[in-house]
């Protein structure tokens, strides 16, 4: 039986797909996997039994990857299955930035009690009136799940829409509108663009890569968008291209004390992925990547470890995880053969400095076997997958 537990609450759409050899607990030293979406974790201590961590979202900046990857805890997350939420805020933000939508609102809540509302709307309209998006230029940096789905609806709105990311996947190109010009140089964005968004995960090399430098090449009354990360932008260049009137408006879905209430920036809670539909998404495809890992030893969307996948496991099954350098193969086949153990299947595959191999063997795998394979240097962990126990 595996146990897991959730650290925050998980829609139980997802948590229902669990089969009957998994169970929750409230011990989280004693769970095999841990679900959870934003509770910090990067100060936490992991028991050994600990084998994985879902992230039922894109994000995973609270979790502790390194070390996680050196203990051989697997963290997932759950690309795409916020998707089309996150593109529909992209959308709502366009639209809230090109029209003043907010300050037109609020000018009626002002005036709501004035008899005279109805006269004074046709003259003070006007200090609302905004532009189209229709015709406008949409540059966006990053076209993964989140930002092929912005781009196609954006090209549906009419919209000249350019595109930037130097690792567009296979996927994502076969996904993406044929009308999207696909540039190869992020500042052909910034120079062409009306309205740029970004849809990038939080790197070092994507900290604050809308900066001054970033925001000079820019158009005047250019609109920026961000509801992928917050130290995408550095804000403080962003409300100095406010106050020089370089920058239209600025939205984000990540409130500070820097932005807050700052002219022309419209700062959304966090709502980007929070409909119904997102957290059910996210919850049913956490679960069944952690079903599928446990079970099988399989990792799909792991943003520390490769992706293996050798399928049901239906011999017994070793997975080793550990460093990524020379003469590991030989080693552990060497020491497998020792033990006359013939191995029926090897999938091996790296990420970074790390690496996850997965054998098939044709005998039942002892403590002998175990211990033998930890003893290598540069291995992390070996776990004996075991099946649907």
């Amino acid at each position: 039986m595996y146990k897991y537990k959730c650290l925050n609450p998980i829609a139980k759409v997802g948590l229902n797909n669990f089969s009957d050899n998994f169970t929750a607990t409230d011990n989280v030293d004693d769970a095999d996997g841990i679900l959870v979406r934003s509770a910090v974790m990067n100060d936490m201590e992991f028991s050994d039994k600990l084998l994985c961590i879902a992230r039922a979202g894109a994000g995973v900046n609270n979790i502790p990857l390194d070390r996680c990857a050196r203990q051989g805890i697997v963290v997932f997350n759950t690309p795409g299955a916020n998707a089309n939420g996150v593109k529909e805020m992209v959308i709502a933000a366009m639209l809230l930035a090109s029209r003043d939508i907010i300050g037109g609102v609020e000018w009626v809540k002002a005036n709501a009690r004035d008899p005279e509302i109805s006269k004074l709307t046709e003259k003070s309209k006007k200090k609302f009136a905004g532009t189209e998006i229709a015709g406008k230029k949409l540059g966006i940096i990053g076209l993964g799940a989140i930002g092929v789905r912005v781009a196609n609806a954006a090209k549906l709105l009419g919209m000249d829409v350019y595109g930037f990311d130097p690792y567009l996947s296979v996927d994502a190109a076969w996904n993406l509108s044929s009308d999207v010009h696909h540039v190869t140089n992020v500042d052909d964005i910034y120079a062409k663009c009306d309205i740029i968004t970004i849809h990038v995960p939080a790197l070092d090399s994507t900290k604050g890569m809308i900066n001054d430098a970033a925001i000079a090449k820019m158009k005047k009354g250019v609109i920026i968008l961000n509801l992928a990360r917050d130290i995408l932008c550095d804000e403080n260049a962003v409300l100095s291209g406010i106050n020089s009137g370089k920058i239209r408006k600025y939205v984000t879905d990540f409130p500070n004390s820097t932005t807050a209430g700052h002219d022309n920036c419209i700062v959304i809670p966090h709502l980007g992925a929070s409909t119904q539909e997102s957290e059910d998404n996210c919850a049913v495809k956490a679960v069944m990547e952690m079903m599928d890992y446990l079970n099988n030893g399989n990792i799909n969307n792991s943003v520390n470890y490769p992706k293996v996948d050798m399928g049901v496991c239906t011999k017994p099954r070793v997975a080793i995880f550990h460093e990524n350098v020379a003469n590991m193969i030989s080693q552990f086949t060497q020491g497998i053969g020792e033990l006359g153990i013939n191995i029926n299947t090897m999938v091996n595959k790296s990420k970074g400095d790390i690496a996850y191999t997965m054998l098939d063997l044709e005998s039942e795998v002892d403590e002998g076997l175990v211990k033998k394979l930890e003893s290598i240097e540069g291995v992390f962990r070996v776990r004996v997958v075991r099946g649907n126990l």
